[in-house]
This record gives C-alpha cells, sequence and structure tokens, in this order.
C-alpha cells in the first residue's frame, strides 16, 4: 500500500472520529439539566405542573434512556404522566420485563423468563403545597440519565425506574400561583410575612379538597383510580411516596414506626432499613439531621406507602421539612433559614440513594418479591383463611364489593354447596356456628392477594401500639353494609361469578303504568333519583309499608305517578325507563293507586319529595376535607346539582332559593354569629331543612330552640395513679379519650325517613369521641347503645363516653327540620353504608 492510500486511510479514519466525536457533543448538548431548559437554578422560585411537564417530555425526547406517558388527566385538566427509567437494552425488552414481573406475583398467566429488573416507582408531590419533590424529580431524572454520569447508568442496567412527576397538579398550582401573588420583589424569610401562610382550603388537596394520599386504596378520586391502573401494569418492588412536614422537624425516612400491620413481612421490614442505612450514609457525611422509626407508621392501608406493602413492595414515605409554611425560605427556630434549594437538595439525595440501593440489592429483592406472592398463594399468614360474604345481601351493595375486588385483583368466587362452620360473624360481633349456603361468596386467603385480603377483611386487625396516624378500622362488611364471617378454615370457592352477575334491569307491568314502584335501599336507587328528580320528575315515598299483587315494599319504596307528572307528556315514560336501565334498576310498572294492605299511592302516606334546592355552606371557617367530601358527593356520586354557598357571602345570600341547606364540619369562626344562627334559625322555621355534619354540631347545641345538646365528662376526681402518671406517657393519657376511626355499632330507627332503606343496625366509622345527649323533643334516629365497639382503636375513656349518645338526629323546629349527623357517613368517600342516610336527610326528611 503506498504512502497516499495509508493517508487517505487514516484521514478517514479520523474524520469517522470527528464525526463521532460531534454526534456525541451535539447528543450531549441536546439534553439539557433543569437549571439549563427552564432558565433559572431549580430552587430560586416554583416551577409550575406546565413547565415540569415540558422538561421531562424534553429529557424523554433527547434520552434513549427515558419514555414518557400519558396516564390522564385531573379534574382541572391537567395532564397526568409517567416516565420509564432504564437502560437503552431494557427499554427494548420492556413488555418482556413487565410481563415477567407480573408473572412472579401470579397475577399473570405464563412462566417468566429470565429477564428480570428490579422495579422503584418515586411518585412525587401528592400533598399540592409539598412541593419541593417535583423539583428534585426534575434534578433526579437528569442525574439518572446525563451521559457523563456513568454510576446511574450501572444502577439502570438491572433497574427500571418509575417517575411520576406530579401526582397533584391541581393543588400544587393552586399554592404556587397563590405564593407567586404573594411574593414581593425579594424572598421574605420572616414566619410572619403573608406568604407563609396560605389561604383557606390550601394546596393539600385535588380539586374536590381529598387528600389523595388517603385515597390509595379507596379510589375516589380520578387520579387515584387512574393512577392504580398504572401501578398495577408494574407492580413495582420499591415505592417511595415523597412529602414535607413541618418546616421545623429533620428529615424522615425508614425504617418506619410502630405500628406496623401485622401483615408486613420480615423481609419487608427488613429491606427498608437496608434503604435507610444507604440515606443515612449520605445524611451523616452531609451533617444533615433526620430521624427514623418515629410518627410515621404502617398501619392504615390508603397511604402511599402502606397501599404498595400491602402489594408485595416495600413501600416507605420520605418527609422532608418545609411544607407551605416554608416557602421558598424561612427562619428556624434554630436560627438557620431552610430554602427550596435545600429541601429539593435532600429529596434527590434520598431518590438516587433508593435507586442505587435497589439496585445493589435487585436479585435478592426480585425473589423476596417472588415468595411473597408464592406464600399468599400456598401458605397465607394470617388468622382467617375465609371470609364470607352472604348471597343473599342486598346485590347492589355485593356488586358494589365485587366490583372493589376486581379493581384489586382479588378473586373470589361462591361456595357451591350448603355447610356448617365455626366462624366470627360480622353483624353479632361473635364466634359460634354459622351456616354457609351454596350462594354464599367466598373470598380465599389463598390467592396471590393473601396479604390485601387480610387487610380488608380482617374482623380487628391487631394494633400493637395505640399510638397510629390514622383511622384503625375499615373492614369490608361494614363499609359496604354485608353480612358475613370470617372463618380460621380454608374453604375453596367452587363457582365463578362476577359483579355483572348481580346487575339488572327491568321494567314490569303495563307499558302505560299508573306508577313506577322502586324498592329503596342503597345509593344505585338514589341515583336514580337524582337523575329523574333531575329531569322534572316528580316522585313520591311510601311512609309505611305495604302490598301490590301480593308483594311487600318497605318505608321508603319511591312511587312515580302518571297524575303528578302529567306536564312531562310521553317524556315521562321515556326518562323514568332509560333512568332504569342507565342505573339497572328493576322497576314495577303498576297498573293501579290502589295497594292490599298500606296506603294507596294518593294517600298523605305517600309523600310528595320536594325537589331539593341544596345548598353547601363552604370556604373560611369549614373543614376543607369534609367540605370537598359533599361537593364531590354532589358532582360525582350522586350526580345532582347543589349550589356552594361561600362562607364569607352567607349573609347576603338569599337563602329563600333554597330548601336545603348543608353545613359541613367546622369552627365557623366569626362566620356562624349570632345573627348568622338567627337567620338560619329563621330559614329553618318557615320550612327549610338543615343538615349539620361533625364539629359544626357544636355551634347549634343549646342555641335558637336547637334541641341537641354535648354530653358532659363526669367531674369525678382523677385517682392518685393518674395524677403521677408519667410524663412519658403524656400521649397514651391523651388517647385514652380518643377514637382514631373505629367502628361501633348503632342501633336505627328505621321507621324514621331518615334511616328509610337500613335495617335496625348500622355499623358507623367514628373519628371523634365528641358525644351528644339524646333528643327530649325530636328523633334519636341513630344511637349508640352499650358495648358498641366493634373494630379498630378507641381509648377507654372515649368507650364509656360514648356509650347511650347520639349518632343521627332530627327535630322539627317551627315548619322546618334539623338533621343533626354527629359521625360522617360521607367520611373520605369510602364508607358506602353510609352515603344513603345523607341522600334520606336531603331528599326524605322534611318532606
Amino acid at each position: 500500500m503506498n504512502l497516499q492510500k495509508i493517508m487517505q486511510k487514516q484521514i478517514s479514519f479520523f474524520s469517522c472520529l470527528i464525526g463521532l466525536f460531534l454526534i456525541t457533543s451535539t447528543a450531549f448538548a441536546q439534553l439539557q439539566s433543569p437549571d439549563e431548559f427552564l432558565g433559572y437554578e431549580l430552587g430560586e422560585r416554583w416551577t409550575h405542573h406546565h413547565r415540569v411537564l415540558a422538561y421531562v417530555t424534553h429529557v424523554a425526547e433527547e434520552s434513549d434512556w427515558v419514555t414518557i406517558h400519558h396516564y390522564g388527566e385531573t379534574y382541572q385538566g391537567r395532564e397526568l404522566v409517567y416516565l420509564v427509567v432504564t437502560s437503552p437494552e431494557n427499554h427494548s425488552n420492556i413488555d418482556e420485563i413487565r410481563l415477567n414481573n407480573l408473572r412472579l406475583t401470579g397475577l399473570e398467566s405464563g412462566e417468566p423468563t429470565p429477564n428480570k429488573k428490579g422495579i422503584v416507582w418515586l411518585s412525587y408531590n401528592i400533598h399540592g403545597n409539598e412541593t419541593s419533590s417535583s423539583e428534585a424529580a426534575m434534578r433526579t431524572l437528569h442525574e439518572l440519565v446525563r451521559p457523563d454520569n456513568r454510576e446511574p447508568k450501572e444502577w439502570l442496567r438491572n433497574t427500571v425506574v418509575i417517575m411520576d412527576p406530579m401526582l397533584n397538579p391541581d393543588g400544587r398550582d393552586r399554592y404556587t400561583q397563590w405564593f407567586h401573588n404573594m411574593v414581593g420583589a425579594e424572598v421574605n424569610a420572616a414566619f410572619d410575612a403573608r406568604e407563609h401562610h396560605e389561604p383557606w382550603p390550601g394546596g393539600r388537596s385535588n380539586h374536590y379538597m381529598f387528600d389523595l394520599n388517603r385515597d390509595w386504596a379507596w379510589q375516589v378520586q380520578q387520579e387515584s383510580q387512574m393512577r392504580y391502573d398504572i401501578y398495577k401494569l408494574w407492580m413495582p418492588h420499591v415505592h417511595v411516596d415523597y412529602h414535607e412536614q413541618s418546616y421545623t422537624a429533620p428529615y424522615y425516612f425508614a425504617p418506619a414506626a410502630e405500628p406496623f400491620h401485622t401483615s408486613i413481612t420480615d423481609w419487608q421490614r427488613e429491606f427498608q432499613t437496608t434503604i435507610g442505612e444507604n440515606h443515612i450514609r449520605y445524611f451523616d457525611e452531609e451533617g444533615w439531621l433526620y430521624f427514623t422509626r418515629q410518627r410515621f407508621d404502617l398501619f392504615y392501608p390508603s397511604f402511599g406507602d402502606t397501599w404498595p406493602t400491602f402489594h408485595g413492595a416495600i413501600g416507605m414515605t420520605y418527609e422532608q421539612a418545609g411544607h407551605s409554611l416554608a416557602g421558598l425560605a424561612i427562619e428556624t427556630p434554630e436560627g438557620d433559614t431552610l430554602t427550596l434549594a435545600d429541601r429539593l437538595l435532600h429529596h434527590h439525595v434520598t431518590g438516587m440513594s433508593t435507586v442505587e440501593t435497589a439496585s445493589q440489592h435487585s436479585e435478592r429483592m426480585i425473589e423476596e418479591f417472588r415468595r411473597h406472592f408464592e406464600r399468599g398463594m400456598n401458605n397465607p399468614d394470617s388468622q382467617y383463611k375465609t371470609f364470607v360474604v352472604k348471597g343473599d345481601n342486598n346485590p347492589d351493595k355485593i356488586y358494589n364489593l365485587l366490583s372493589f375486588l376486581d379493581r384489586t385483583n382479588i378473586q373470589y368466587g361462591t361456595a357451591g354447596s350448603s355447610r356448617n362452620r365455626d366462624g366470627f360473624n360480622f353483624t353479632t360481633g361473635e364466634t359460634g356456628r354459622v351456616s354457609i349456603q351454596p350462594n354464599d361468596i367466598l373470598i380465599s386467603a389463598f390467592q396471590p392477594q393473601s396479604q390485601l385480603v387480610r387487610v380488608i377483611f380482617e374482623p380487628n386487625p391487631e394494633l400493637v401500639d395505640s399510638l397510629t396516624y390514622d383511622i384503625t378500622s375499615w373492614e369490608a362488611h361494614y363499609r359496604f353494609g354485608l353480612e358475613g364471617y370470617a372463618l380460621e378454615r380454608r374453604e375453596n370457592p367452587q363457582m365463578n361469578i362476577t359483579a355483572a352477575d348481580f346487575r339488572s334491569s327491568s321494567v314490569t307491568g303495563p307499558e302505560r303504568p299508573y306508577a313506577y314502584v322502586l324498592r329503596w335501599n342503597t345509593m344505585d336507587d338514589a341515583r336514580f333519583l337524582a337523575e329523574i328528580t333531575r329531569k322534572g320528575v316528580k316522585s313520591r315515598f311510601a311512609e309505611i309499608p305495604f302490598t301490590l299483587n301480593g308483594e311487600s315494599f318497605a318505608k321508603g319504596t319511591l312511587v312515580i305517578t302518571r297524575s303528578n307528572n302529567r306536564a312531562l307528556g310521553s317524556n315521562f315514560d321515556q326518562i323514568v325507563r332509560e333512568a332504569a336501565e342507565t342505573h339497572s334498576r328493576n322497576l314495577i310498572a303498576s297498573p293501579t293507586g290502589f295497594v292490599g294492605t298500606g296506603a294507596d299511592f294518593g294517600s298523605s302516606d305517600v309523600r310528595f319529595i320536594e325537589k331539593p334546592e341544596v345548598a353547601v355552606l363552604l370556604g373560611e371557617g369549614t373543614a376543607s376535607l369534609n367540605a370537598g367530601e359533599i361537593w364531590h358527593f354532589f358532582d360525582h356520586q350522586l350526580r345532582y346539582p347543589a349550589t356552594m354557598l361561600h362562607t364569607t357571602y352567607l349573609n347576603r345570600a338569599d337563602l329563600d332559593n333554597y330548601n336545603v341547606l348543608v353545613l359541613p364540619s367546622g369552627s365557623y369562626n366569626n362566620i356562624l354569629t349570632d345573627s348568622a344562627i338567627d337567620r338560619i334559625s329563621q330559614w329553618v322555621r318557615s320550612g327549610g331543612t338543615l343538615i349539620t355534619f361533625g364539629s359544626a354540631n357544636r355551634i347549634f347545641s343549646n342555641r335558637n330552640g336547637f334541641q341537641l345538646t354535648q354530653k358532659m365528662r363526669t367531674a369525678d376526681e382523677p385517682d392518685v395513679e393518674s395524677k403521677l402518671q408519667p410524663y412519658a406517657e403524656r400521649q397514651r393519657r391523651f388517647v385514652s379519650n380518643t377514637t382514631s376511626g373505629s367502628t361501633f355499632r348503632v342501633h336505627l330507627d328505621n321507621t324514621h325517613p331518615l334511616a328509610f332503606g337500613y335495617g335496625d343496625i348500622y355499623f358507623s366509622l367514628k373519628n371523634s369521641a365528641d358525644a351528644y345527649d339524646f333528643l327530649d323533643n325530636g328523633w334519636n334516629v341513630g344511637a349508640v347503645r352499650t358495648d358498641a365497639h366493634m373494630s379498630g382503636f378507641a381509648g377507654a375513656g372515649a368507650k364509656e363516653m360514648l356509650e347511650n349518645s347520639l349518632v343521627f338526629g332530627a327535630q322539627s323546629l317551627g315548619s322546618g327540620d334539623v338533621v343533626y349527623l354527629i359521625d360522617n357517613p360521607l367520611f373520605r368517600g369510602f364508607w358506602e353504608n353510609g352515603k344513603l342516610l345523607f341522600v334520606n336527610a336531603v331528599f326524605f326528611v322534611g318532606n
């Protein structure tokens, strides 16, 4: 080869190197850091949702280590996305990796191939005013994939990282936009500055003022529903939920505090400690303060740490000091200044540390995950092995339960034959001989989701420490209003069924009947009534039982007569029949208004329902979570219009435009003044129906003709031992007089319209030890008697105080009515069996 050819080859070789260098340099230049892309350093200001979305989209477009996936929208229309971060090789086989992981759980059929990777899910900013984590998400994403950062690339070869950069953009933008309106030319770190004190309802919650971190299990909110649909596609091995706490607190990470739910395995305890120890290494190097094993327990199932834990993951909460009080910078009691830059840095470090630890232990993590589900299928670690739901329960209630089980991948079937067993009876609270019938529904603990079955159905979960962070009772029989049993022996379902088997729609009788008749038992009946009322149909309800063509109908049965709806013409039948089909109702089309026994349809005992014109008071002074529960209930559960009146407008609003006024729980400071209460009292006396929730009842106690009185504790002298209780036991002394969300048996007077559709026993979720005396001149519709506590923690003092107390009451006041809801039947939107009580208050009481 001559020199010229050699030189040509060298030139060609060097040209290729230069070209490769230019391509690499261009690629590197194209992938921008958050600071470069946004035009400011992270921590200088907050990044609005659309800019966070723009940045993570940019990274996904420029890096072959990242893909972005849309999974839904918030109520305000903001986009929800998640990112898959892993090596390009893993991306090319990502469906195989995902399906292999599901096959390890037994929830997906088939044998997994050897291509298995650890899966870590990082969830940011579920509380909107805990803002630093979404800023940290951008930094963590960039650090994981930037080309010159070699170590994370090694982690990502055996690990898939799922990142949800902002779970609650509606709440976050509510807070950050408010802050930007408050801040001046310079950030003011003084606590008194207005930028540290956000107004009602704050940015913590979503559009409907729900706490999304209490909604993981119940999925009342659409953000929770859509996120869980994606979660089930991946079933991660580690899940981290990012939060903020008081600006005076050090950083918190795992291991978690007691009480742990007793279903949590030794491995789940061990590995969260392993991850925490890796965090400690980094925090110690920097001298950052932190704490573990305090305050944040793993018991209530609907948190972002517990819900994944009960799906076999290592679920953890990370809590950074800050919250809305911190603003962009705040002076701490120690004399330091806490900045947003500090906060996001701490979250960034724990995120990277989590991925690192998961990668280092990937093989064992995957194997323990597999064993978790294998144990569930073959040897579940629980006292009760089978849970029974009686097949003769109301079909709507069974349908709602089975729909929930379907969403959570819990398997069930029918018994197939009769047998007698020893078991715990959820209705009586006692253990004894129980009878199982062929159509009873069995939920066996021997299945992949065994841990979740135990958590949802066990009668009274063991609470190793009464100092817990949230409610302690949520059992499904009580929640859905179902009778059934818990058995300590295994009973296998024999026949497959589906939720759809409990839905039907029919109209029995002539095409143009005298009246349509519908039994009144569940929220599905209420939704039917709401729809036809909204469309102009006028209805009645039976205040006494009756028989028609040999069939019995209970109090509360809807009677929809043609006579009351002549103005609708032929549209009357169309509206009613279409609503029956929409809501899967079975109507009786009666050719006559004459009944066999009871009151004929024209009787005054078949009450006409005046169309509810509903106003709900919300704003400063109301408890935002309860206000949101009521708002969401009307908009999305009942689907019936209600006007939201802001508390500041109460004195100017024309209450005569409404015949139902709902007051959420709250303090109502400077809102329900004497003159305001006088005005509401006169409105009730003129024919209105007032419905009061929770602590709002205190305000009306013994005032202006309201009959409600709060029970007073006895003034007995405390014993010597109580006086000498150590300071260290102060919290336990306090909780002895509280209940942190427990179930109580309530006796109902179901002859009163407030309790129509119920039996004589209702199980109420009680979140307060506030107790009220029975009404002297009203109706004690729901009452706690003795030995009423069924499940969850209630202190000895609380149980004593709640004995013989009012839970639901009603009284007449002039021409109107007052309904006292001491317990909240709409709590977090998940206590399904309580919702009809509220509908009764709106539609029946006062008529």
